[in-house]
């Protein structure tokens, strides 16, 4: 039902877990897609081949989109390839995961640099690609509105994120640009590999879905479709929660 033909996306940590999906979706309904990585070329290029599979152009930058200097080389590559940018996804995230009395300052701006100021950067560059009106989704969590064993950085970002998104929308709305954010719920993916406590979160997130299940990846990039849809033209600065129900429960 969402026909992408003819769009051009680019999708930030696009190599792995939510981000391939997203990427995935998006070229399998028309899109022409790049992605962004970091560490795992091999893990990129195994997804542009399996975008250009759906007979669409793929492509991977190699970038850390936290520093500006790599974000620039990353846009000069990515105008060197595509002329237009339909469909931005700010997916990438990191962050430091201690309680928060044992976070430094640096431990502090590393988080809110790479999981909300990053995305001011990519919409900064974005902006003058998007000449037909875009779609921007930035990537969230439940914790950036629930308190969470060791996620006090991250999730102060992630709620740093969503104001952003307020304030991105309003400012780009005239422009016909929406942009919204994608709240997931539990999803196993290597990100959870880094919280020591992976194995308790995983199984007290089944048991208190009320879906019964974790949200997958491609559930995320379902939704994520919705929101670049013209059935959403006229959603802006939402923040549409994907965790089949998790956070409604007491």
């Amino acid at each position: 039902m969402v026909d992408l033909t003819g769009r051009t996306a680019l999708v930030t940590g696009g190599s792995r877990g939510i981000g391939r999906a997203i990427a995935l979706a998006l070229a399998q309904r028309g899109a022409n897609v790049a992605i962004n990585f970091f560490r795992n070329r091999s893990a990129a290029q195994e997804t542009v081949d399996a975008i250009e599979a759906h007979g669409v152009k793929g492509r991977a930058y190699r970038a850390n989109v936290a520093h500006e200097e790599q974000l620039h080389k990353l846009f000069d590559e990515f105008k060197q390839d595509f002329d237009r940018l339909d469909v931005l996804i700010s997916n990438a995230a990191s962050g430091v995961l201690k309680p928060a009395l044992e976070l430094t300052r640096r431990h502090w701006e590393w988080t809110m640099d790479i999981n909300a100021a990053t995305l001011l950067h990519l919409v900064q560059h974005a902006f003058p690609l998007m000449q037909d009106g875009g779609k921007v989704v930035a990537i969230s969590s439940l914790g950036s509105v629930r308190a969470i064993n060791n996620y006090a950085a991250v999730g102060a970002s992630k709620a740093a994120l969503e104001s952003l998104v307020r304030h991105l929308a309003v400012e780009l709305a005239p422009e016909n640009i929406n942009v919204n954010i994608l709240s997931a719920g539990t999803v196993d993916t290597d990100a959870l590999k880094h919280f020591p406590n992976r194995e308790e979160i995983l199984q007290g997130s089944r048991e208190k879905t009320p879906a019964g299940r974790l949200v997958t990846p491609d559930e995320v990039a379902d939704s994520a479709l919705f929101l670049v849809s013209d059935y959403a033209r006229m959603i802006h600065g939402q923040t549409l929660v994907v965790d089949g129900g998790y956070s409604i429960v007491a």
